[in-house]
């Protein structure tokens, strides 16, 4: 079983969320995403200021194996991304809710992120796959 962390919200598409605080959210994608698409060796980040809105897809994560669109669980300005991935795109398989987040949000209302799912709303709906 994937590892699945207790103080983050998911998305079905297999997005997590951190609060950061004030409004701040960093956004990567879970375990199981990562275990599913293989062997990280690109990863497209979405525009720095870019207006993005729920279910956007704002970023691609390619591997091996494919390439697989990824969604924006909230919606808000792109503050921030994470340009250590562009020489190290493994960082999103061997540490996907450290080093491999991918971009940083700031919630246009931070309330959205109670819509999310729980770990456990989660692994629920990884098993039904």
């Amino acid at each position: 079983m994937s590892n699945i962390p207790t103080d983050l919200r998911y998305a079905s598409t297999h997005e997590w969320v951190r609060p950061e605080g004030e409004g701040v959210f960093t956004v990567g994608i879970s375990e199981h995403a990562q275990e599913l698409l293989g062997d990280m060796v690109f990863v497209e980040l979405p525009d720095v200021g870019a207006e993005v809105g729920v279910g956007d897809d704002v970023a691609v994560a390619e591997s091996v194996k494919a390439a697989s669109d990824v969604y924006t669980p909230i919606t808000g300005e792109i503050l921030e991304v994470n340009e250590d991935l562009e020489d190290s795109p493994e960082l999103v398989n061997s540490d996907p809710y450290g080093d491999g987040w991918l971009f940083k949000i700031k919630a246009e209302d931070p309330a959205e992120v109670e819509a999310l799912l729980d770990a456990e709303g989660y692994e629920g709906s990884i098993e039904d796959e």
